[in-house]
This record gives structure tokens, sequence and C-alpha cells, in this order.
């Protein structure tokens, strides 16, 4: 019997025999409970919880109120590019809520899952990569869609701005990796001297971006500009590196990919009203400068006809939100997600580079995805932070030697069998009394743990291994 049980089963009979001595009442339904003992507080009211210029995403009532952590309260909805059609072959009953870990969303035992593993069919491009996604080539958004969950979370309102990261630097003494570099990425058209363009380097992968010495977030053009009078943009030439520390400066962090995209599509969740843009699927530039920041109509990068009243950076929260009250998800700059691997990090949004139809860039939908390496800053890259609410604490026993040796199992969840303990891994160590190498353990009646003594006969003698 495990330990975790034993104790359960030793709390609740002195809790039986002797209730008034431990002074607990019990409540109805401690009965069917099988988690009890492990956590008996509630979970916090998540309708008592919020955080300034933040958003709650997550499920509510006919009343509008937060669904608890008692119930169903994620959300779910379809991920993925706005391009591909079959999203509209998914069905409506797909996306109920409920929980991410019941049944319905794990319908194949392990066994089975290993199966097929094994025994598929092997891929003639090869094995894809740990993280791989297929994308879209207009906007770079996964493909084909595909239905995810995301548990409840906060996430800002708006864009971090130069003036918040001010804050930040000025009380860390922080430096930038675009300082410690002693460069950063300026879009050609920005160099306060063109003429000196062939005197830079330019990105191989982007020849319109080029390499400019001493450029970081408070000279975002380069030596000679400066970030005041843009304190309300967001701030930008910060790598995935930066901006992880800053949330974590303001007790934050970043917002992972599902969650992002479920902020951004804003209740447009469904095969039914999932739309390309967060103001439908009108792709003109008419209604489009109304919404966001993008290029517009002219050529890129040298005419750029600001249609929508700006050439580079915008202020946050010059253009209307969404419909659950979040800024400059489509355009305006990048925006850092977490995870991914450190070469490839992921952003999301879209940019003032990006176009309505992919033409120039990378079509700026709500599924816009690009990856770039994680010390990458540029002029156009920026992000914002988001947080887990509060839930109560769930503690799990397990027995030491698992703890510490791993499970004893015939292999591992991948059918590997190098990280499982092999036979007599229970006696790696023994326990010995013996007290001639510390003359102070005589006083002690604590027995003493030493290395066992192994003997290998190896092919010229016996080794000795301590």
């Amino acid at each position: 019997m495990k330990v975790s049980n034993i104790v359960r089963i030793r709390f609740l009979t002195l809790l039986i025999l002797c209730p008034s001595e431990y002074n607990y009442t019990f409540t109805s339904g401690w009965k069917d409970d099988p988690e009890v003992g492990s956590a008996l507080d509630p979970h916090p009211n998540p309708n008592e919880e919020d955080h300034q210029k933040m958003i709650y995403m997550g499920a509510t009532n006919s009343t509008n109120h937060r669904v608890s952590f008692d119930e169903p309260n994620g959300i779910k909805f379809i991920f993925g590019t706005g391009f591909d059609s079959t999203h509209k072959d998914i069905e409506e009953k797909d996306l109920h809520i409920h929980h991410h870990d019941t049944d319905e969303d794990m319908p194949k035992s392990r066994e089975e899952v290993l199966r097929e593993r094994r025994h598929s069919k092997l891929n003639p491009e090869g094995p894809k990569p740990f993280g791989h996604a297929d994308t879209h080539p207009l906007d770079g958004g996964v493909t084909p869609p595909k239905v995810v969950h995301v548990d409840p979370f906060f996430i800002d309102e708006a864009l971090v701005t130069n003036k918040e990261f001010g804050k930040f630097v000025r009380s860390t003494y922080y430096k930038t990796e675009a300082e410690n570099f002693g460069w950063s990425f300026v879009l050609a058209s920005f160099l306060p001297d063109v003429g000196k363009l062939h005197l830079h380097d330019k990105d191989p992968e982007a020849e319109n971006w080029v390499a400019v010495d001493e450029t970081y977030w408070r000279e975002p053009e380069g030596p000679g500009s400066s970030y005041k009078y843009r304190e309300n943009h967001p701030v930008v030439h910060v790598s995935h590196r930066d901006a992880a520390e800053y949330c974590k400066w303001v007790g934050k962090r970043l917002p992972g990919e599902w969650e992002w995209e479920a902020a951004a599509r804003a209740g447009h969740y469904g095969p039914n009203n999932r739309t390309l843009y967060s103001w439908g699927d009108d792709d003109s530039v008419d209604t489009a400068k109304g919404y966001a920041n993008l290029w517009g109509a002219g050529s890129f990068p040298w005419e750029n006809l600001a249609e929508d009243g700006w050439r580079g950076t915008s202020p946050v929260r010059t253009f209307p939100p969404n419909a659950y009250g979040l800024y400059d998800m489509t355009g305006n700059v990048w925006e850092w997600m977490r995870g991914g691997k450190h070469k490839s990090r992921i952003v999301r949004g879209g940019s003032y580079v990006d176009s309505l139809d992919g033409s120039i860039n990378h079509a700026a939908t709500l599924g816009a995805r690009a990856t770039m390496h994680g010390t990458t800053s540029t002029g156009n890259v920026g992000f914002r932070c988001a947080k887990a609410p509060k839930r109560r604490t769930e503690y799990h026993y397990k027995e030491h030697d698992e703890a510490i040796h791993g499970s004893l199992s015939i292999e591992d969840e991948f059918g590997k069998q190098h990280a499982i303990p092999q036979q007599g891994w229970e006696d790696q160590f023994v326990v010995s009394e013996d007290d001639e190498e510390d003359e102070f353990e005589e006083y002690s009646d604590t027995p003493q743990v030493k290395k066992k003594k192994v003997v290998i006969q190896g092919l010229e003698g016996p080794m000795n291994f301590k």
C-alpha cells in the first residue's frame, strides 16, 4: 500500500473517531471525493481575481460570471490558418467545453498510441523534427486547422510600451541582447542615411532588413534616432529573452501560442463564425486601415502610403480593440510567444510591414505565424504578457524509491528501456553501521549510507569499483 493511502486512512480514522478534537467539520460530498486528504481547500473564486489592464480569458455562465475550476472552464477553438477551408468540416459538437483530461480528449489508450507509432507507415519525406508544424505559405499559420483546448488565463490588453520597458531597465539596470551584441535589424527604408545602405550587412533571409551598429530599443533606427515622442509605442528591438525577463519582473509570463490565438479570435471559435481578421473577411485596404497598422498598397520597402496614418509603429490603443477588449492583435508589431526552440521561437500577429493578402511579406490574418531565432531583435517585434489565475495547490505523493529511481515498468512512455532501472536497482545502496572512518559516528545512532563495492571480472583480471 502506498504511503499516501496509509496517511489518508489514518487521517480519516482520527477524524471519524475524534471529530471535535481536530475541530473539523465534514462537508457534503466528502465521501464521494476520491482526492479527499490531498487537497481539502476549495479552488479560489476566479470572479474575485482581477489584474490591472489585463483581460480574463475563460468560460463564463449565462449571467456573465466566470466559471469556477470545479467545472469545465477552459476554451476550445479551431487553431490554425484561416486560408485552409478544412476547418469547415469540423463539427460544432467538437467544440463543447470540457476538461482536457477527460476520456473525450484521450479516446485511445497508451498501448494503442504506442502501437500506432511503432507500426505506422514511414513518411517518404523523412522524419520531422520535434515541434514541427506544417504552415500555410500566405500567413504562416498552422495547417490543417485543429481543435485545441486552453485553460483560463489573463492577458495584457495592450502591448508593452517603451515607457513601461524603460521602468524595467532603470529599476534592474538590465541590458538587452541588442546592446550586448552591439547591433540590431532595421528596415532599409528607415535608415537615417540611405546612401550608406551598401555599408550594412543584410539579413540573408530578408534582404530588406539590415544590421545597424549601436541600434537598440532607445535608438530604434540607429545612432542619432530616439524613442522620445514614441513612449506609448510598443517597445521593439527586444529578443525573446528580453521579453521573458520583463514579464518575470512584473510577475507574469509570455503567452502561449494557443492562448494568444484564443484571445485574438475573441469568440470566433467555431467553423460557422470563424473569420480571417478581427473585423471579418473584408481584405480591402479601405476597411482594414480603420482596424490595424499594416503596410497598405505601396510597394515594399520604399513606398509606404500610410493609409492607416502610420509609416512605422503606432501608439498602443490607437485602433479599436477586438470583441474582448484586446488591442493590436493584428498588425503594428509581431509578438513573442512562450515556448518553441531557441533557434525557432514563435511570433504571432503580423506587423506594420505585412499585408492583408500576403502579397507583401505575411498575410496579417488571425492565424499569422512566423518563427525566428531567439536572439533576433528587429524594429517590428514586440510582446505582451500573460498570467495564470490562482488555483488551489494539490499535492501528489509518490513512494521514495519511485521518486528517486523512476517507476518499475518494462518500458517508458516512448517504448524505450534505457531510462528504466534494471534488476537489482534497489540494492545500489547498502546500509552499513561500520564506524571506522569517522570518529564522531560512534555517538550517532543513525545508520550510515555507503556505496556498495562491486567486483567485475575484466579481460585482464578483476577490477574493483567503490
